[in-house]
C-alpha cells in the first residue's frame, strides 16, 4: 500500500477526500492492459470513437449539480459560476467536429507508378497530468482528442482536485468507452517520474507549474517520449489610448480577479496609456471593492477562499514586499480575510518590473497597474518576462492591434478580450510557460506521429 493523497478544503481546512497512491508495478501492469486494449480502439472507426467520446461528454454534464459544489469543496470556486462544464463541452465538442479533417490522410500524389500519402496514427498509450485550477476544462484540452486519435489515456489529476478524474472515467466508460482505454491513476511525484524514466508511455501532456513542467522533462530524458507543457504564466493587458475604457476595466480586472485569480491566462499586469490611466484605476478599484469573500457554497459569494493556504501566503508575501519599496495598495483588507486561505484581492500601483509581483507568477488575486506613454514601452514591458501564454490588447484599431501583437513574445494575442480559450486555435506557449500545443487541428497532430507510405505499383 502506498501513501495516501489528501484534499484539504480550502473552506474551512478539513480533510475532504483521501485516496491510496498506486505503486509502480501494479501501474505498470495496468499500462500493459491499455497498451493491448489501445489497438482495437484504433481499430474502430473514428466516427464510433467520436460518438463515444462526446457520449461520455454528455454523462459529466449530467453530474454538473455534484460537481459544482464538490469543486467548491476541493478548491474553493463559487457555485454562482456553475462549474466547468460550458468550456469543458464546447472545447471536446469542437475537437470532434474537427476530427475528419484533422486527422485525414494527407495525400501527396498517385499516378500510374506511385501513390504516396501520410497517415496520422496514434502515439500509444498517452499520460495527461492536470491541474487544479479548472480541472474538467484542462483535463478535456487533451483527453477528447487524443481519444478520438485512438490513443488510450492514463489520466493524473493534482492532489487538490482529487475526485476529478474518477467523475471523469466514471463518465466515459458508463457512455461505452472500454476502461483500459481511459484509466484514472493515484500517483505520487517518485512513482510518477519513475513510470516516465521508464519509458512507459508514448506521449506526456502536462499542465503546472514551471518545476514541476521540469522535473518531467528531466524524467523523460533519453526516452525520446514527447513531452508537451502549459506552465507558468505573468499574462499582460495592455490598453491603448483609442480602448473602450469600461469594457477594458471591466473584462481586465474580470481576467485578473475570476477564480480568486488562479486561472493559467489571467491577466497579471495591466500597461494603460497614460491618457486613461487615472481613470482605469480609478474604475478597477471600484469594481474589486464591490466583491464579496467568502464560503464559496453560499451563492452570495463573488470570491471564494485560494485552493491551498500556501498559495495565499505566496502572493501576499508579493504584495507586501511590493509595498514595503513603494507600491500602492488600494483596497483594505475584507473583513472575511482570515489570514489563510481567505484572501483580500488587491489592486497595486506605483509598481516596477524590480517587484516580484510583477515579475514572479503571482496565480491569486492581485494585480500591478503601470502607466506607459507608448505602443513601444508597452512592448518592452510585455516582453520584459520570463513566460508567455496570451497577451491581451485593447484598441479600436484590428490592424494596430496585429502590429503591436507581431512584437510581443507571447502564445496567444487577444484583441479586446482576454482570459479565454478558443478551441479552434492553438493553445501554446512560449519562454518558460513551456512547449507544445494544444486544441485545433495542431492539437491532434500533437497528439498522433506522422507515418508515411510510398506504394510503388506492379505493372506489366
Amino acid at each position: 500500500m502506498g501513501r495516501k493523497l489528501t484534499c484539504v478544503s480550502p473552506i474551512d481546512g478539513s480533510v475532504f477526500a483521501e485516496r491510496d497512491t498506486q505503486d509502480k508495478d501494479t501501474t505498470l501492469v495496468r499500462i500493459a492492459a491499455m497498451r493491448a486494449a489501445q489497438k482495437a480502439w484504433a481499430d474502430r472507426p473514428l466516427q464510433e470513437r467520436v460518438d463515444l467520446v462526446m457520449a461520455g461528454v454528455a454523462v459529466v454534464g449530467a453530474m454538473n449539480d455534484q460537481i459544482v459544489p464538490e469543486l467548491a469543496q476541493m478548491m474553493g470556486r463559487p457555485v454562482r459560476y456553475g462549474g466547468e462544464f460550458g468550456g469543458f463541452e464546447e472545447r471536446a465538442g469542437h475537437m470532434a467536429h474537427i476530427a475528419q479533417n484533422s486527422l485525414a490522410d494527407i495525400q501527396v500524389g498517385e499516378d500510374e507508378k506511385f501513390r504516396r500519402y501520410i497517415k496520422r496514427v496514434p502515439h500509444g498509450v498517452v499520460f495527461v497530468v492536470a491541474p487544479w485550477n479548472y480541472p474538467y476544462m484542462t483535463a478535456i484540452n487533451t483527453v477528447a482528442p487524443a481519444l478520438i486519435a485512438g490513443n488510450a489515456v492514463m489520466l493524473k489529476h493534482a492532489t487538490q482536485t482529487l475526485l476529478v478524474g474518477e467523475r471523469m472515467t466514471a463518465a466515459f466508460h458508463s457512455a461505452g468507452v472500454p476502461e483500459e482505454v481511459f484509466q484514472n491513476a493515484f500517483l505520487d511525484h517518485g512513482t510518477t517520474s519513475a513510470l516516465i524514466s521508464e519509458n512507459a508511455f508514448d506521449f506526456i501532456n502536462f499542465t503546472g507549474s514551471v518545476g514541476g513542467g521540469a522535473t518531467m522533462e528531466r524524467a523523460a530524458a533519453g526516452t525520446f517520449t514527447g513531452v508537451s507543457t502549459e506552465l507558468g504564466g505573468k499574462d499582460p493587458g495592455y490598453v491603448m489610448e483609442d480602448a473602450d475604457l469600461e469594457a477594458a476595466v471591466d473584462t481586465l480586472i474580470d481576467g485578473a480577479m475570476f477564480n480568486s485569480g488562479q486561472c493559467c491566462c489571467g491577466i497579471e499586469r495591466i500597461y494603460v496609456h497614460e491618457s486613461l490611466y487615472d481613470q482605469f484605476v480609478a474604475k478597477a478599484v471600484e469594481i474589486v471593492k464591490g466583491y464579496k469573500l467568502g464560503n464559496p457554497l453560499d451563492p452570495e459569494t463573488t470570491l471564494g477562499p485560494m485552493a491551498n493556504v500556501r498559495f495565499a501566503q505566496e502572493v501576499r508575501a508579493q504584495i507586501s514586499e511590493a509595498v514595503e519599496v513603494g507600491a500602492v495598495a488600494h483596497i483594505e483588507a475584507f473583513a472575511k480575510d482570515d489570514g489563510g486561505a481567505y484572501l483580500t484581492p488587491q489592486i497595486l500601483t506605483n509598481v516596477t518590473h524590480e517587484m516580484r509581483v510583477m515579475r514572479d507568477e503571482s496565480f491569486g488575486p492581485v494585480v500591478g497597474i503601470m502607466k506607459v506613454s507608448s505602443d513601444a514601452e508597452a512592448i518592452a514591458l510585455m516582453n520584459d518576462s520570463e513566460f508567455g501564454l496570451t497577451a491581451s490588447l485593447w484598441t479600436a484599431d484590428i490592424d494596430r492591434a496585429a502590429a503591436v501583437g507581431d512584437q510581443i513574445e507571447t502564445g496567444t494575442v487577444f484583441m479586446n478580450r482576454a482570459d479565454y480559450l478558443d478551441p479552434g486555435l492553438c493553445w501554446t506557449g512560449c519562454k518558460n510557460t513551456g512547449r507544445g500545443g494544444g486544441l485545433s487541428v495542431i492539437g491532434y497532430h500533437n497528439l498522433t506521429r506522422p507515418k508515411s507510405y510510398h506504394l510503388k505499383k506492379v505493372t506489366n
